[in-house]
């Protein structure tokens, strides 16, 4: 990387270049020992501002995660160094915001850091849990089984999460549509055929009745109704974002019926699978709650796992911890035991992992064929009751004719 400078050199005058290094505390170094004093350095590419926005839409995804860990486990099973795999790698993605990470990743590296230190430095993209399975890898001499380790979990919790919101943004849409639709028909459309109905004299029958009455209160009031929802909806993401706020979404969304039980099930699978994952690598069992906590991505499951922790810490096996809290299931606190007592808690956890990962996939299998029809349902008897309402007195005015 070039990097521009201005400085004073030993005579007291001052003096600019260029210098070519791996990153800028190296061309510091290198200045110095010349008997500069620098003024200032930068490199040309930090001027780049155009590029540096670019790249918040290159976005590393979590799939780009996955194939990344999986080249790393295939070039260091062929024993290639570190610091080769990386700057391979940052060659060769097609990812660009990824590319310049894992080039830093490779400076750090040739300066002395070990990897899970220099992937520490991207928490965005190297998540805690991520860092330390790197460097439990790094201690028993087995990154190639760490990286795959971590690709396949990756891959899973990736498969189960996204199959479970696919499953609920399809209804969202389809209802978000269904109101907008209505929104559109009893704003404009209905309003003029209410003058024809009204004008005719006729009475006008119950339903009718309501649906000119909506009509009319959302072309009133619509405007006002719409931006009390949007200050409802920042407020609400706002105190979203506070612990209290957080923990009292989390625990809704595990007691909605049926979604609710879609939830927790996709939790327990993420805690035992990240569980089996970590101890399987070596990692000690306080340090495995501290990370699960860390991605379980629930303040109703990250509370019970930090509470957990210190019932660990303080000389209680993991099944007593769990059987304290009502939202661990028995089955979950009884196949902990018997690992422990059998020293096979990870494979018990990745049994435990499996089955909740095939039941939220059959939920989400479920919830998806019993919306659908639902949904057909309900949205054509919404379209046939507003139809009849503005249709069959319509008929009656030119049956009267």
């Amino acid at each position: 990387m070039l990097f521009n400078y201005r400085a004073i050199d030993s005579t007291g005058q001052e003096t600019t270049g260029s210098i070519e290094a791996l990153n800028v505390d190296v061309a510091i170094a290198a200045l110095q020992r010349r008997g500069l004093v620098i003024e200032t350095i930068n490199s040309p590419e930090d001027k780049d501002i155009f590029s540096k926005n670019l790249s918040f839409f290159d976005r590393v995804s979590n799939k780009d995660v996955v194939i990344l860990s999986r080249q790393m486990a295939t070039l260091f099973a062929a024993q290639v160094s570190a610091l080769r795999v990386f700057r391979l790698l940052a060659s060769e993605t097609e990812n660009k915001n990824l590319g310049r990470k894992l080039a830093e990743i490779a400076d750090d590296i040739q300066g002395g850091a070990n990897i899970s230190k220099a992937l520490s430095k991207h928490p965005k993209v190297f998540t805690p849990f991520y860092v330390n399975m790197v460097r439990a890898g790094e201690e028993s001499g087995k990154l190639d089984e760490t990286f795959t380790y971590l690709a396949d979990y990756l891959d899973r919790n990736y498969a189960v999460t996204s199959k479970a919101k696919n499953a609920l943004i399809y209804p969202a849409f389809v209802v978000f549509t269904f109101i907008a639709v209505m929104s559109l028909m009893l704003t404009i459309v209905i309003p003029k055929v209410a003058n024809i109905i009204t004008e005719s004299g006729q009475q006008i029958p119950i339903y009718t009745q309501i649906v000119i009455g909506l009509s009319n209160f959302l072309v009133n009031y619509g405007l006002f109704i719409l931006v009390a929802l949007v200050i409802f909806g920042f407020f609400f993401f706002r105190s979203t974002r506070g612990s209290k706020g957080a923990l009292m979404l989390d625990q809704a969304k595990i007691n909605i019926p049926y979604v609710g039980t879609l939830y927790r099930k996709l939790y327990l699978s993420r805690i035992a699978d990240n569980m089996n994952t970590m101890l399987v690598s070596g990692i000690p069992m306080i340090k495995v709650l501290e990370l699960t906590a860390d991605v379980v991505d629930n303040k109703v499951y990250e509370n019970i796992l930090l509470s957990s922790l210190e019932l660990v810490k303080g000389g209680s096996s993991l099944s007593d911890a769990f059987s304290k809290y009502s939202d661990i299931p028995s089955i979950v606190v009884q196949m902990a035991k018997i690992g422990e007592e059998t020293g096979e808690l990870g494979h018990i956890l990745d049994t435990l992992a499996k089955f909740y990962q095939r039941e939220v996939i059959n939920a989400v299998d479920t919830l998806v064929d019993l919306i659908e029809p639902v949904m057909i349902v309900l949205l054509g008897l919404g379209v046939a009751f507003l139809l009849a309402s503005v249709l069959i007195p319509i008929y009656n005015i030119s049956a009267s004719i």
